[in-house]
């Protein structure tokens, strides 16, 4: 504490001279009255901040079970500077807090190939360019603050009030995963979107999919003249409208804001929705109705809106840039588990890196199309049987009545509309995002220099 105070009254006296100097001629200085040195104003370089225990932005102290009143808490010491920091750096290995108390065999941080720089994502552009850090600042965390024979340091925080650039990982976005091997920290996804393509399904038994029927009601003219159906066996295929074997289904994909959080982890499990429609059916069905009348028609159909819920097990390696749009950044070091001032996340032991506002990482579109899981499929055809069992989705056999379903070469489900019924379940794993390609923090042709 001494020391700070003597720092304080350093910086009173720097700026008293600097005050009166702008009253200074060529060989003397002009003193000034009260009133005139309180109608002056500046800013200083540095600052020096003090947030004490019992502080109301003390997050520390306020957290439960934590904070023990008896030994004096916990108290933070901040040295800012006052303006804007310029920033263009390539880092090859980036590597904090390997083995130590968090384990052997790893590292609390481990980053391949780390840049940092302005927004711009072309070549010249970006080495040209820095990324801003506004109020950077570096800050302690002292227990017992106020008792000169227990104070210790517990925790040290590099950090700015804002950051605004591209930070990239890795050499390139492919299907070989490179960049961030291992994470500590507590990261936000901004809300975003994308495009899923999923794979069309040829020649669909019942054995692919755990021996799921298709059920349903057929009527003729009147609401009444209905009969139900359940099926033996079918050969079915899954399509987009155009009804190519090869074209993908497209749907769209929603990422809601969540946080990535947590000790030396090497993916992050991501949470998204999509709505697929145009699924287009054909095929053959074999059914009973009515329990006795045999049928073997081909089938025709299209399901529109089946809602998804997609789990995708990222592995960190495949985010490669993040647009730090004003985010508030921090790299912090402490021997326990300390809750910052500002911050959102509770930094664990070891190295922790915090990016406190969500960070836009872009469309999450995947590169290549996915195949629908057989339990997904399942789970979509037993959605389409009680569609078919409402009165809104029921098979309409025509002016003919049930003669035409029973007599004809083919049966219509009409266009099931599936936006009410329950997701159905998909779980991905390390997609090839198409947005997270970048562009080298370097002039010519080098992947990183």
């Amino acid at each position: 504490m001494r020391q700070f105070k003597s720092l304080h009254i350093a910086m009173l006296i720097v700026g008293s001279l600097y005050l009166n100097s702008a009253y200074a001629t060529s060989s003397t200085l002009r003193s000034m009255s009260d009133s005139e040195m309180s109608a002056t104003t500046g800013q200083a370089l540095m600052s020096l901040t003090y947030i004490s225990p019992t502080d109301a932005a003390n997050l520390e102290s306020k957290r439960s079970n934590v904070s023990d009143p008896s030994n004096g808490g916990v108290g933070f010491y901040k040295l800012g500077l006052e303006g804007a920091l310029e920033l263009n750096a390539n880092i090859k290995k980036l590597q904090l807090g390997c083995g130590g108390i968090n384990g052997v065999g790893g590292c609390d941080i481990d980053i391949d190939y780390l840049s940092l720089s302005g927004d711009s994502n072309t070549n010249t552009g970006r080495a040209s360019s820095s990324a801003k850090l506004t109020n950077p600042f570096i800050e302690f965390a002292i227990k017992n603050p106020n008792s000169a024979s227990t104070r210790e340091v517990t925790g040290i925080r590099l950090s700015s009030e804002k950051a605004e650039g591209l930070i990239t990982f890795g050499l390139e976005n492919g299907i070989t995963k490179s960049g961030i091997n291992s994470l500590s920290g507590y990261m936000e996804v901004a809300a975003t979107g994308g495009t899923a393509k999923v794979n069309p399904v040829n020649g669909l038994r019942p054995g692919d999919v755990g021996g799921q029927q298709i059920s349903g009601k057929a009527c003729g003219w009147f609401s009444w003249d209905c009969v139900n159906f359940v099926t033996t066996d079918y050969n079915l295929n899954l399509r987009n409208s155009s009804g190519s074997s090869t074209a993908p289904l497209v749907g769209a994909l929603s990422l809601p804001q969540q946080a990535i959080t947590g000790k030396r982890i090497s993916s992050a499990p991501l949470v998204a929705t999509a709505s697929v429609s145009g699924i287009q059916v054909s095929g053959n069905i074999k059914a009973v109705a009515a329990g006795f009348i045999n049928l073997d028609k081909t089938v025709t159909g299209t399901v529109n809106n089946l809602q998804v819920n997609v789990t995708i097990d990222e592995n960190l390696g495949y985010f490669h840039k993040a647009n730090l749009n004003g985010t508030p950044a921090s790299l912090s070091l402490q021997s326990k588990d300390i809750r910052w001032p500002g911050s959102k996340s509770v930094a664990q032991q070891g190295w922790w890196l915090e990016f406190s506002n969500p960070i836009d990482i872009g469309d999450i579109s995947p590169v290549d199309a996915v195949n629908i899981a057989s339990n997904t499929i399942q789970a979509t055809l037993a959605q389409v049987s009680d569609y078919l069992k409402t009165d809104d989705g029921y098979v309409r056999c025509g002016a003919l009545g049930l003669l035409s379903c029973i007599g004809g070469s083919s049966i219509s489900i009409g266009t099931p509309d599936l936006s009410k019924s329950p997701a159905v379940a998909m779980a991905l794993s390390n997609l090839v995002l198409a947005n997270q390609s970048f562009a080298p923090n370097c002039y010519g042709n080098l992947k990183f220099c």
